[in-house]
C-alpha cells in the first residue's frame, strides 16, 4: 500500500467537516436519548444526522478527487439517496405512530412519562 499525503487545500476543509459531521452525529444521537416522546426523539437524529452523513461524504468527495487527480462524483449519488430516504423514512415513522395513536383512541401523540 502507498502512502499518499493530502494537500493542504483537502486536508483543512476535510478536517474542519469531519468534526462537524461528528459532532452533529452526537447531537443528534443525544437527542434521542434525551428528548420525552416519540415525535421529539425523531426530530432531533432525523436533522442532525443528515447533515453528518453530508459532511463526510463531502469529505471523501475531496479526498477521492486529490488521490485521483480529477473530479470524483460518484459521492454524490450518495448523498442523493441519503437526503431523499432520511425525511421520507422519518415521515413514514411518524405516521405509523400517528396511526397506532389513533388506533388506541388518542388523537395526540402520547408522551413517555419515563424519560
Amino acid at each position: 500500500m502507498n502512502a499518499h499525503s493530502l494537500p493542504l487545500w483537502v486536508t483543512i476543509p476535510g478536517t474542519v467537516l469531519l468534526v462537524l459531521g461528528g459532532l452533529t452525529t452526537v447531537v443528534g444521537a443525544l437527542g434521542l436519548l434525551r428528548l420525552g416522546d416519540f415525535f421529539a426523539r425523531m426530530h432531533g437524529p432525523s436533522m442532525t444526522n443528515t447533515v453528518g452523513v453530508g459532511s463526510v461524504l463531502i469529505v471523501s468527495m475531496l479526498t477521492s478527487s486529490a488521490l485521483l487527480g480529477r473530479p470524483s462524483l460518484h459521492e454524490l449519488l450518495i448523498a442523493l439517496a441519503v437526503l431523499m430516504s432520511a425525511p421520507i423514512t422519518s415521515i413514514m415513522l411518524v405516521q405509523a405512530a400517528l396511526y397506532r395513536n389513533r388506533a388506541r383512541g388518542s388523537e395526540q401523540p402520547a408522551t413517555d412519562q419515563t424519560g
